[in-house]
């Protein structure tokens, strides 16, 4: 019967139909270009309330996520007839039950048009609740309420519409509003079931692009979380970065003159360098765990190996000094009874002489020791230091297997020999592959329109405006505005951090002072700086001046 009225009512067009038919289409284009949720409901109900001449209504969605108990979300409500001090719409969730009017509809899948609601028949299991008249001395009469179906004709919605005005522009009280409303025709009511259908697609396309949505942010979190299950030292540096990335992304936004106020970052913008903000460290994850976590010039095993050496070599001149002075008494045994009897003992001053000198020889090995401790650390080493190394890395000892060994390995003191931070080349080469490895994982992820971006804006993390960055050198505009904003978050977060383990945090003046140089040499946006500096972008973690 739907049918058959429906193509009388297009084979016989009027002025009304061809415009009610234009309003249609619009709506279906407007449905379709609505991304937001809250944005899409308030459409609905608007469109709704417009071709019906409505003067209220009202959005429910039915609770997807507590299956156990059924609710209704009361997600969107309307009056024309209400000033916002006598109506303020507020969010609430409702019990899915038959007594009330929209769960009767949610849960029968029944349509109700009730052209009074003070006036219901009797022996019906819904009823109207007059609370929100008695509030706001408002008078509902006519009510239309229609489910909301998706294609499996599963129910996800209710939409509730109130008042069917004789016309438009009249504002309804309590006095006036039996005399100035009407109940709903069944014309209406086909109408209103195919816009509820056009809307059930779109209320769905809205929840799949929320579920991917995420279920990408649950991938980028978990990513995130494989970087610092490997390096734990560095835990939260991610998140830090991309809320400083965001929040210096937001300041741009409020520019209205010089030079950024040409740039104009979009949410959908916003959130693609977000989550190339959280990802840009993931080719760490390619990085040997060693290089990693490594805290100072030498492993940890290296270091406890050098100090098992030096406890060897120390064990050795006692022994040796110990054997010198056994075979000097041996080859003096004649001398020992005579001497001992005189003031002056040529023999006790040979043996205190080789005290003497064993104590020389473990103060220097000890002044070693404390020299290697010393150039161990992850910081510059001045030149004296290295000339003790120099003297450190002639020095041999007799190990247990009665073989001459260097105390220190060249390999060690290349290591120890390296002039600032605690890497080598061939280690800095390693974990500077980083940023390549993250570029080629990211650019493998078929990103949408969006976000295709992402891989691109990530390779750029250590890239110099001067080119002295890596991994491909670029310079000024090879390197992406938003890449030039995450270096600014990425240094910062790196010299104010104070979980890594080479080195304590340091105050924020000290490093703006040190970012401040590094812009004056051309090697940061010296803009996005001082926009960051001026703004304090940092106190989003919580920094202060």
């Amino acid at each position: 019967m739907l049918q058959l009225n429906t193509l009388k009512w297009l084979s016989e067009p009027t002025e009304t139909t061809e415009l009610l038919i234009e309003q249609l289409l619009d709506i279906g284009v407007a449905l379709s270009d609505t991304h937001n949720l809250g944005e899409l409901l308030n459409l609905i109900l608007s469109k709704s309330r417009e071709i019906t001449c409505s003067d209220a209504g009202s959005v429910y969605l039915v609770d997807k996520v507590n299956t156990r108990q059924q609710k209704l979300l009361f997600k969107v409500a309307q009056n024309d007839s209400l000033s916002e001090s006598e109506f303020t719409f507020q969010e609430l969730e409702l019990p899915m039950t038959s007594e009330s009017l929209a769960g009767y509809v949610a849960l029968t899948g029944h349509t109700l048009n009730l052209p009074d609601v003070y006036n219901l028949p009797e022996n019906i299991p819904y009823k109207f609740d007059q609370r929100f008249d008695e509030q706001t001395s408002y008078r509902t009469c006519s009510v239309l309420i229609l489910p909301i179906q998706n294609r499996h004709q599963e129910i996800i919605g209710v939409l509730q519409l109130i008042n069917r005005k004789l016309k438009s522009d009249v504002v309804l009280t309590t006095e006036n509003a039996k005399e100035l409303t009407q109940a709903y025709s069944e014309w209406e009511e086909r109408i209103l079931i195919s816009l509820a259908s056009q809307a059930a697609i779109s209320i769905e396309r809205n929840h799949l692009q929320e579920n991917i949505e995420n279920l990408f942010e649950g991938f980028v979190k978990a990513s995130v979380q494989a970087i610092e299950a490997r390096d734990p030292c560095t835990s939260g540096h991610s998140e830090r970065v991309a809320k400083l990335t965001v929040g210096l992304c937001e300041e741009v936004n409020m520019i209205s003159n010089g030079l950024l106020s040409a740039i104009y970052f979009s949410s959908e913008q916003i959130q693609e360098v977000r989550y190339a903000a959280l990802l840009h460290d993931f080719g760490k994850i390619g990085v040997p765990e060693a290089i990693l976590t490594k805290r100072k010039k030498l492993y940890q095993e290296q270091l406890d190996l050098i100090e098992q050496r030096f406890s060897i070599a120390q064990r050795t001149l006692e022994m040796e000094s110990a054997q010198t002075k056994y075979k000097y008494l041996l080859g003096h045994l004649s001398d020992i009874s005579q001497q001992h009897t005189q003031d002056n003992c040529p023999l006790c001053e040979k043996i205190e002489n080789l005290d003497l000198e064993l104590q020389a020889e473990i103060t220097q090995l000890n002044n070693y020791w404390q020299t290697i401790l010393r150039a161990n650390e992850p910081t510059i080493i001045a030149e004296e230091p290295l000339k003790q190394l120099q003297q450190i890395s002639l020095y041999t000892y007799k190990d247990i297997d009665g073989k001459i060994k260097p105390l220190i390995t060249p390999e060690e003191m290349a290591q120890l020999g390296v002039p600032r931070g605690n890497l080598t080349p061939e280690e800095r080469q390693a974990m500077e592959a980083h940023v390549t490895d993250s570029y080629e994982f990211l650019k493998r992820i078929p990103w949408t329109k969006n976000l295709q971006n992402i891989p691109e804006i990530a390779y750029g993390h250590h890239e110099k405006l001067d080119g002295s960055g890596y991994p491909r050198g670029l310079k000024d505009k090879e390197i992406s505005i938003q890449a030039q904003i995450i270096v600014i978050a990425d240094i910062y977060d790196a010299l104010t951090a104070g979980d890594r383990p080479y080195k304590k945090g340091l105050p924020v003046e000290v490093a703006l002072r040190i970012m401040r140089s590094e812009a004056a040499a051309n090697k940061i946006n010296s803009h996005f700086l001082e926009l960051f500096e001026q703004r304090q972008v940092f106190s989003i973690l919580g920094h202060s001046k």
